[in-house]
């Protein structure tokens, strides 16, 4: 009797160590990026940046087929991202495009599934969850926008992190000329700047300000449009023999540049210089930060 009350004991601890463990990887909507099992990898010290001051944004641990691959800062109001956060991996730079478009459950509901989805065929079932994020109908008539990554498609290698990508909850509306412009010209020297002198892991935030243009459908405001892109890497372990010209800009360094069809250039600063530009265009207090320690390594 004493053998079976032991037995089945155990198998309650067992039960409820599965079940906190069920609830350890789920994801999804957060509270916390830092109390969610790999949420976090996608952040430098498992930090995400500091001193956004509206109380309304959503963290979004971007789970796809079960796997935590990068996360978001999202505005349920503007239906965009904040930023997005994720580790760039070596890549070819090619780009995929026959990924379909995906929506975020949890924004709708908290029941929702905890892995993105891609949007039902039927459009009239956009309009269950189109009260929290954007849908596709939001961008099918504004030819002058794209819908730009901000966690690129060719920045990932694995499949399955580049199908991650198009989910519409990691996207912004793109002025046409920027996006295949000055801003891809960035994202891929970035790419060959940290295939070639980044040895570690390389963390890159990438994000945007407004200033209250939005995409309008059926009389209703409905998508914010950035009036600027801005993004910043991080790489603490990198080739110091690299030549002068991209050594000085690691472990850390900046851009940003105009969502615009013609004053549309990046320009490259230091992180320090980034933050007080975004200062004066976010609603972030004094002490807003991209990186932990503006990734000063404490090693």
């Amino acid at each position: 009797m004493r053998h079976t009350l032991s037995q089945c004991a155990l198998c309650t601890v067992l039960l409820i160590q599965v079940f906190l463990l069920t609830l350890h990887v789920q994801a999804g909507v957060v509270d916390d990026f830092n109390h969610i099992e790999r949420c976090k990898d996608s952040l430098y010290m498992g930090t995400p940046p500091r001193g956004y001051l509206s109380n309304s944004l959503k963290k979004i641990c971007q789970r796809y087929e079960d796997k935590p691959r990068f996360v978001t800062l999202y505005d349920p109001q503007k239906h965009i991202p904040v930023y997005s956060a994720y580790t760039f991996k070596k890549s070819d730079g090619e780009k995929r495009v026959d990924f379909p478009w995906m929506f975020e459950p949890q924004l709708a509901s908290d029941k929702g599934s905890s892995n993105m989805e891609p949007f039902p065929q039927s459009s009239h079932m956009h309009k269950n969850f189109e009260d929290t994020q954007a849908v596709l109908e939001d961008y099918a008539d504004v030819v002058q926008y794209e819908r730009g990554q901000l966690n690129p498609d060719q920045h990932q290698a694995d499949p399955l992190d580049k199908a991650a990508t198009y989910t519409l909850t990691n996207v912004v509306p793109q002025i046409k000329e920027f996006g295949v412009g000055s801003w891809a010209v960035h994202e891929q020297l970035i790419r060959k700047r940290l295939n070639n002198y980044c040895r570690g892991t390389a963390y890159i935030i990438t994000g945007v300000t407004t200033s209250g243009n939005m995409i309008r459908r059926d009389n209703l405001d409905r998508v914010a449009i950035p009036e600027y892109m801005w993004t910043a890497y991080c790489c603490t372990d990198y080739d110091h023999n690299a030549p002068y010209s991209e050594r000085y800009k690691f472990p850390v360094f900046g851009a940003y540049g105009l969502n615009d069809r013609v004053s549309n250039n990046m320009v490259e600063v230091p992180v320090k210089n980034l933050e007080k530009f975004l200062r004066g265009r976010m609603d972030v207090d004094k002490n807003f930060q991209i990186f932990y320690n503006d990734c000063v390594s404490d090693f």
